[in-house]
């Protein structure tokens, strides 16, 4: 593909700031746009930006997707050939306790973008999905061509109402829009509040990590290289001249790991051996996500390449570094 404008919404977060660098290593003129909001510290937010400033420069726009106008501004300023959104409000557990924040954020906040999408004539829209929407379903490996879809939280809700709105979008005003459905994503910069991160962290720190239900739990868990390369592809993708410029995709590793085979690893790759908290399962919670990617590997050329273990080593490594750098700062 050639340089593009491309317009990424959520970029200084974890999985955002991945995808900016791999943009600019390819040439892309990159503008981000983040609120910084105190979902998680804005400082790491912060820091993911200036990671990304070392591959190359980029404009920030300090903007909330739900404030139309100053969205408008940005979209206006920056004039962008495609869009890559990202941004929304995560977590399924948070989004029980607060449902009409994750409505606001990732319906109306959607809408938006599509919006502006529409009015700024944009080629193309990426929209950054999730596996929950699949939810209670009973058919594994999950598969893009499912019908029926459970969601079982207020977060996969507001995540399957968007592709249902981009899907309008698509076919209103022919935006070609591709859904990229997220398989428990994990790697350096990984949310704090995020299993894998919180299992380090209680590890190093020779705290008991919380088991919610009996460890049989399985979540197929991607590193972020993958995923960010499963995003990369999909801006290459050809739709077909008289369908609706509209496909979902499952990007996962296709390889579910239970809870306690997690906790197993995540020892493995400390070198600590954990004190285990048993503890009720939560609501929202599925018992199995599992990625069919036998569409996104014959349409996109997807192929996850980092295997669990080896993801946790790097994932350790850059904890490990982050806390020397952060106890640095401190002693500075």
């Amino acid at each position: 593909m050639s340089p593009k404008r491309v317009l990424l919404t959520g970029g200084a977060g974890f999985i955002g700031s991945h995808l900016a660098e791999a943009l600019l290593e390819r040439g892309h003129q990159l503008a981000i746009i983040d609120n910084l909001d105190d979902f998680y510290d804005p400082i790491r937010k912060r820091d993911n930006l200036e990671q990304i400033r070392r591959r190359g420069n980029f404009e920030f726009f300090e903007v909330d997707i739900c404030h139309s106008g100053n969205l408008r501004d940005a979209f206006h300023h920056v004039r962008p050939d495609l869009v890559i959104h990202l941004a929304a409000r995560a977590g399924v557990r948070p989004s029980i306790e607060q449902p009409s924040v994750y409505e606001k954020v990732n319906i109306a906040g959607t809408v938006n973008v599509l919006e502006l999408a529409r009015e700024s004539r944009i080629e193309r829209i990426i929209f950054g999905s999730s596996s929950s929407v699949y939810g209670g379903t009973n058919r594994v490996p999950f598969s893009e061509d499912d019908a029926v879809l459970r969601p079982m939280s207020p977060y996969a809700a507001t995540k399957l109402a968007g592709e249902l709105m981009c899907y309008t979008y698509a076919s209103l005003y022919r935006i070609q829009t591709l859904c990229l459905r997220f398989f428990t994503v994990y790697g350096p910069r990984q949310r704090p509040d995020l299993a894998i991160h919180k299992f380090t962290a209680l590890l190093e720190a020779g705290k008991p990590i919380p088991v919610f239900g009996d460890g049989s739990m399985g979540r197929d868990y991607t590193f972020v290289d993958d995923i960010v390369a499963g995003i990369l592809s999909s801006l290459e993708y050809r739709f077909a001249p008289d369908a609706v410029p509209f496909e979902v995709f499952n990007l996962g590793n296709s390889h579910p790991v239970t809870l306690s085979e997690l906790i197993q690893s995540i020892e493995t790759a400390t070198g600590r051996v954990a004190v285990r908290d048993p503890k009720p399962l939560q609501p929202g919670d599925v018992p199995l996500t599992w990625a069919n990617i036998e569409k996104a590997s014959r349409l996109l050329g997807y192929r996850p390449r980092t295997r669990t273990e080896d993801g946790l080593q790097k994932f350790v490594a850059w904890y490990r570094e982050s806390q020397v750098h952060s106890l640095r700062e401190i002693a500075s």
